[in-house]
Formats: structure tokens, sequence, C-alpha cells
């Protein structure tokens, strides 16, 4: 199929063939002197000039410039199509690197790829785990965000499963792997990203697509051109020089520049924006976008537990409640214990800690014995709650909270309320993104019930909850399935395949490089608002390009009848080619003004 590969090759190779024809030709004209030049009905208007000043008239920097351009959009592809792999490489980076295994009793330090199925390996606090498994020993939370979404560390203790590469955040934990190499679940969705982008098919270049018309076009009216000014019994020359001329004025010059010199400059300007392009296919898609699939955790949210409410008990003080309790999670290397300990921000020694596996932590702080943890640890101690702290555990249900209870002396004196904090701007950021026709749905792994409070508290109507990667993207499947084109925003590796099967993939700069590298749009700065802004300088970007190509094909179209009357001078089409690309050029440039 002709594409405008053709128009380049076609065009270079005459510009440089006429170029040595006429070098030769006045090499010859230059030792046979008494042979005339401008012999009346010899050589059309433009030949006569030509011949008479002496001098060639060559096209050699017409053939080098069409070159440099050309090669220079094809090295932005080339490197585009570099860095597809990455995802997956950044995926598969991200497992644990060594792993500590236990062989007759004996911690042996080694590579994590030595790990088979069956052997049985030590994880502390802090290390990731090296591979699926069960534990066989000891309680602690495992924090599996980066693989399920859930913004809550979930307990685990003897019998549970536990995937690789989560990270362990309690206690020690020793695990018997179930799951190794390409069968772990870290590896599946490495797999899943790798079989989306694979899946994915390539836009064809706008220039292509009209090409395979325009240039066959061009072709038959230079075999007409010079059919007809051969029926017209004109010299030979003449009617070769007419049909060059043609394919000169046909040269995709201003083609060539018009996608890289947008690109560039919309590329440029969403940098200093803090949004990253991958390239034109990234473009196009925006255009069609008519949902957008929001990822909760680290998107729409905060990413990280921060203590929202503190309700104390009748006669109680709240900031002695914050102060005791947040001493005694200090000691504590519970996600959530942190979070209380960041914003209690005490001091206060710590005597006598322990913790209580799944259930808190205990210590003596000033004088008392303080406990703190799931409200039924402080309910078998001490009975009932008050009914303030009551209504309090089911506010916190309600909207999706993590309750913390904390006491002394055989009360229980306050709930701590620890959640995921909604950012400041992803209200704002879900009115722009309606604004531009899209329609958000929030898409979570987390329980109902938060994902439900999230997006009510942004304005968002449609909730997908509970939902796992493998989930995530048979969701973007379906959607898709049904009609809809869909941009999927994200931050975690568990959102890395769903970025990559959707029509647009658009990550946070501050989520897991694996989710960046599988994504068409990037936001540097991890503000949801700018992805209305991406999908806006994209759909801007996109229409300059298209102006570009249709007035570099316009000239063409207009040029071309006067080329096959043989009213063109080849210089003067030349001219008209660079002027055709310094408007290409200063049309992208308009982008740099985007606001």
């Amino acid at each position: 199929m002709a594409t405008m590969d053709t128009l380049v090759s076609l065009g270079t190779l005459v510009a440089f063939g006429w170029s040595i024809w006429e070098l030769v030709s006045a090499a010859q004209r230059t030792a046979q002197p008494l042979v005339s030049a401008g012999h009346a009905g010899e050589h059309s208007v433009a030949a006569t000039s030509l011949h008479t000043a002496g001098h060639p008239v060559v096209y050699f920097e017409v053939a080098a410039g069409v070159m440099v351009f050309i090669l220079a959009g094809r090295y932005l592809e080339a490197r585009a199509k570099r860095r597809a792999g990455a995802a997956v490489r950044a995926l598969v980076d991200l497992g644990a690197k060594e792993v500590t295994l236990l062989r007759d009793g004996d911690e042996i330090r080694a590579s994590a790829d030595r790990v088979s199925v069956g052997d049985v390996f030590v994880v502390r606090p802090g290390e990731k785990i090296a591979a699926d498994g069960i534990v066989v020993e000891g309680v602690s939370a495992v924090d599996a965000s980066l693989l399920t979404g859930e913004s809550m560390p979930v307990e685990v203790g003897v019998g549970d499963r536990v995937v690789g590469a989560t990270v362990n955040a309690g206690g020690r934990l020793v695990v018997r792997a179930t799951q190794v190499g390409e069968d772990t679940r870290l590896a599946q969705i490495a797999g899943l990203v790798q079989a989306a982008q694979s899946g994915k098919a390539d836009v064809q270049r706008l220039a292509d697509r009209v090409s395979a018309v325009f240039v066959p076009v061009v072709l038959a009216i230079a075999v007409a051109t010079m059919s007809v000014w051969l029926l017209l019994d004109s010299d030979t020359s003449d009617a070769i020089r007419a049909a060059v001329t043609v394919l000169i004025i046909a040269c995709p010059c201003a083609l060539g520049l018009a996608t890289p010199t947008a690109l560039l400059v919309g590329t440029g300007r969403g940098a200093q924006l803090g949004i990253l392009i991958r390239g034109p296919e990234a473009l196009e898609r925006t255009r069609t976008v008519d949902t957008v699939v929001l990822d909760k955790t680290g998107t729409v949210t905060e990413g990280r537990m921060t203590l929202t409410d503190v309700v104390v008990a009748d006669g109680e003080d709240r900031a002695e409640v914050l102060l005791l309790t947040g001493a005694v999670e200090r000691a504590s290397e519970h996600p959530i214990g942190r979070a209380i300990a960041d914003a209690g921000r005490s001091a206060l020694p710590v005597e006598e800690f322990s913790a209580l596996p799944g259930l808190g932590v205990q210590g003596r702080v000033a004088g008392k014995t303080v406990v703190a943890g799931r409200p039924s640890l402080v309910v078998e101690r001490w009975g009932h709650l008050t009914p303030v702290l009551e209504r309090a555990l089911a506010e916190a249900g309600s909207i999706g909270a993590t309750a913390v209870v904390g006491g002394w002396e055989g009360m229980a004196r306050g709930v701590l309320v620890v959640t995921d904090t909604v950012k400041p701007s992803s209200a704002q950021a879900v009115r722009d993104l309606k604004a531009l026709g899209l329609s958000p749905i929030l898409l979570t792994g987390d329980h109902p019930s938060v994902g439900e409070a999230v997006a009510a508290e942004v304005g968002i109507d449609s909730v997908i909850a509970g939902v796992l990667p493998e989930g995530k993207v048979d969701v973007i499947r379906d959607l898709q399935r049904r009609g809809r084109v869909v941009a999927m925003v994200g931050d975690g590796v568990n959102d890395a395949a769903a970025l990559a099967q959707a029509d647009l993939g658009i990550s946070m700069g501050t989520g897991s490089d694996a989710a960046i590298e599988a994504s068409d749009l990037t936001l540097v700065r991890g503000d949801l608002c700018g992805a209305a802004d991406a999908i806006r300088l994209s759909r801007c970007t996109l229409s300059i390009i298209k102006g570009n190509l249709f007035w570099a094909f316009a000239y063409n179209v207009a040029a071309l009848p006067l080329a096959a009357a043989g009213l063109l001078h080849p210089m003067i089409a030349g001219a008209a080619m660079a002027l055709s690309s310094f408007f290409v050029v200063s049309n992208s440039l308009r982008l740099r003004r985007f606001r």
C-alpha cells in the first residue's frame, strides 16, 4: 500500500536523480558551447531561464532536507517502541531480590530466584515476601496495596496465604513457598500487562492514511502530464521536466514535519505543566475517549493512612487520649499505629510494651497501662463501650474507615478513626473530567462501603469495588465490549495491566514505575486535576497535527495543476516547499501558549 514513505522515497530519488541529470547536462553544455539553449520552441519558459543562466539548478538540499526531517520522526517512533517493554521489566524488578531461607533450623541469605516450591523462608518486618506462599509461623500485617489496591494492611497468621512482592509491615513471619517464578501473582500481572500491550492495535498515522490515496493520484498526474506534453508535440525534455516538477512539488517535506514538530512542542509544553505524553498514538486516542476509570488508592485518595477523627467518652480529654494512645502506638510497627503516632506526636516513654498479635498493643505510659487496638480487644477486657463510642464505631464503619479503641485503667476512653483521605483536588478534577464529556467511574480493591464513601465525597456516581488486579482488566474489557472508549487513571502495580488494556492509560508520577511505563500519559505531580489538563493538551496537540496535515496536503493539491501546466519553475517549487514547512512549524509553536 502506498504511504508517506512512498512519497518520501519518490521525492528524494527524483530530486537527487534530476540534480545528477542537470549536472551532467551542464557539463555537456560547457563542453559544447556552440549548442544554443535558447532556440525558440525548444524549451519551456522554465527551461529557458535555467539554461540561459548558464548554471544548473540542482535539488540535493531538497533530498537531504527531506531525509533529515523524516528520519528525525522515525527516531522518535523508535524510542517509543524500545520503551514498550519497560512496564514488564518494572514489574519484574518489583519482586524481592534476596530471601532468608530456613534450612535445618539455620537461616541462609540467598538470591530470591533460588526459592523453590516447598521451601520455607523468613520475612522480617519491612522486608518483601519473596514468593507466594502460606504462613506457617507468626502473625503480622501485610501491606498488599501495590498488588491488590487495598489501602488497609491485611492481618495474616498461620494458614493464611501471602503474595510475593508484598511488604511485611508487622512481626516476623515464616512462609512456605507454594508458587515461584512465572507462577507467582506478580508474574501473572506482568503477563497481563504484556498481553494488553501486544493486543493494543497501533494507530496508523493520519499522513499515511491520506497518502494511500494521494500518492497514486500524484503518480497518475505525473504520468498524465508527461503524456499530454508528448502528445502536444513538445520536446521530450520539456515533458520530463514538467513531470519532475509535479513530483518535486508533491514531495511531502511539510508532511514529514507535521506530526513530529507538533508532538515535540506539545510534549515540551506538557513537561512544563507536569504532563508526559508518550506519542502520537496517545494523542489520537484522547479524541474518542468517553469514559474515565479512576483508581481510588493513591489516585483519588492520598494512598496513606491518616488519623481523621478522635471521639472520646463523656468526661474524657481528647488531647490526653491522643497523647497516651499515640505514645503506645509509637512503639508499634503497624501502619495504622504509625498514623496514630504521627498525629499524636507524643514523646512520652513507653515501658513494658507488648504487641497483641492481630488485636493491638499495650504498654505503660505516664504510670498508666494503656491499651489500643481492635474494639473486640477492649470489649473482651473491659466490657461494653459507652453509647458515644458505639456510635463512633458505627459511623467509622459506614464510611469504610478503621477504628482503633484506646483506653486505660479498665475503661475505654476514646475511638480513633483512621482512613485513607481524599486528595484536596480530587473533587475539582472530577468536575473537570465531566466538563470534557467524560463519565467517571471509581474502581477500587477496597470494600464497597469505602469506595462509595469516597465516590460520594468527590462527586462520582458509579463505583466498582472489591476488584483484584485481574478483575480490573476484566472491568476495562467489559466497558470496551459495551462500546465505551476507556481512559484509566491509576498509580499502583495493581493498575499496570488495566492501564495497558485501556484505550488511554494515565498514570500518576508519584506511583509505581510499572504503572508509569504501562501508561500513555503520566502526571508528574500526582495531582488528579492534571488528568483533565492532559486530555485537553493532547486533544489540542492532535488538532494542531490535523491542521498541519491539512495545509500540507492543500498546498500540494493547489500547486499540482500549476506544475502540470509547466507554469512552475522547480526553484519556485522548492521555495513553496520551504514556506509550507515554515507554516507547519509556526502552527506547531502555538502550543507553547497552551494554558
